[in-house]
Formats: structure tokens, sequence, C-alpha cells
């Protein structure tokens, strides 16, 4: 009921400012009703026209404005901004920038230690038992080269791509004697004389009155024991 009035009004304020009401002269305003809301439509040719569904209109030169569902008219010197019905404002999303990973890859070159192996040889020459070393043992060395990958400085992964001999390693002889010494072949002298007395069940001086079985001449001089009581007069030479 209110929007009807409100179109009244409009049509006689127009009427009266000397533009027509449907007669379809430039600047000629009509009102439309339907679906119970009456809506004002500004025909073709005048410049500042509102399309339908504005929420209000403006004629040119007169500054005349009515809004739907108000009370009353205004009217003022500079054309009225229609915003369309429904208008939404939606801020702009916020973008964050992700940095991508930095990946490095890089080829490390490792060198590792080749141990010496030990070789234990005979010798006759030396006596049984004896280690002598003939030949010094020295460690070679292997290069392996690595292709490592970092992520952001960090390492992810390392695979062998390739390795050498740098340096053969020597082998370490060592020498063991096997010789076995053999005893001294037995003279047959009794060792508690300087001379060869024979070892014997008894020996006496040649040309004296014992009865043997085993002679021997002197002089003879006694080192140890006087076993055959050959020194008799006890001054250490025998068979005198």
């Amino acid at each position: 009921m209110v929007g009807a009035v409100v179109v009244g009004v409009l049509g006689a304020v127009l009427t009266g400012c000397g533009v027509g009401s449907g007669d379809g002269e430039p600047g000629a305003v009509s009102s439309v009703r339907g679906g119970g809301a009456a809506r004002s439509v500004v025909t073709p040719g005048v410049a500042g026209s509102v399309a339908p569904g504005s929420a209000a209109v403006s004629t040119p030169e007169s500054g005349v404005a009515s809004v739907p569902g108000s009370a009353g008219l205004s009217t003022a010197a500079s054309p009225v901004v229609s915003v369309p019905v429904g208008s939404v404002s939606v801020a702009a999303p916020v973008t964050t920038a992700v940095e991508e990973p930095v990946t490095t890859v890089k080829e490390v070159v490792e060198v590792r230690v080749i141990r010496f192996k030990t070789k234990m040889v005979t010798d006759s020459s030396l006596a049984n038992g004896v280690k002598r070393v003939r030949t010094v043992g020295v460690d070679g060395a292997r290069r392996l080269t690595y292709r490592v990958t970092y992520v952001d400085g960090v390492q992810t992964s390392k695979k062998l791509v390739r390795q050498e001999v740098a340096k053969e390693p020597r082998s370490q002889v060592n020498v063991v004697g096997t010789k076995v010494e053999e005893p001294e072949s037995s003279s047959g002298c009794d060792p508690n004389y300087s001379g060869c007395v024979p070892i014997a069940s008894d020996v006496d001086c040649a040309g004296g009155s014992g009865n043997g079985p085993e002679y021997v001449q002197g002089p003879i001089r006694v080192i140890g024991s006087d076993v055959y009581r050959l020194d008799a007069d006890h001054d250490g030479i025998a068979c005198e």
C-alpha cells in the first residue's frame, strides 16, 4: 500500500515538472506494479536511468528520487547512486607463499684402508721355534665414490657409484726356524779328569798294581771328583 502511494506521488511530481507519464517521450517515467510491490522504470533515452531491480531511481536535472517502502520523497542537487539489491562484499583470499625445498647432489670420495695379510714360512737354518720377520707388511688403500643428495642441507640419500684400489697392500712374511741341534757325540772320556780317562767300571794307572779293567797313562789332572782314586797323594795330579 505504501509503495502505491509513493508511485502516485512520484507521478504527480514528474507531471508538474513537464515530464509525460507513459507517452514514450524521453524522460518519461511509468509505474509498474508486479508481485505486490510498485517499481519505477525510467524509459530509454534518459541519461542516468536505472535498470529494474535497483533500490533507487533518479531523474535527470530534477534530482528527484523514489525509494520503495519509504514514507516520503527526497530531493537533492546531485544524482543518487543506485546499489543493486542483494550485493555482497567478499574479502579477497589470503595467499601464503610456500618455498620449494632446495635439493643439492654432490659426489663424495672416501678412502678406506686395506689391511695387509700375514704369511708364515719355515726356515731350516734357524733354530727350532725361533721367529723372524722376513718381509714387513704394508697396508693398501681403496677409493670409494658416493653420490650424496641433500635437501635443505640435510643428507637424504647416499649411493656408491664406483670404487677402485688406489694402493695394493703388501703381505707380511714371518719365518719360524725348524733346525734341531744334534747333541754332541760322547767321546767316552770321564769329565772329572782333564785328559781322556775312559769311562769304565774301574780305571787304574798304567804300570801300577791295579787290575783294571781299563788303564790310563799319566799324568792326569783331576778337575772334578777322583772317582777312580788315581790321585794317591791328593795333589790334583793323578798317575804321576
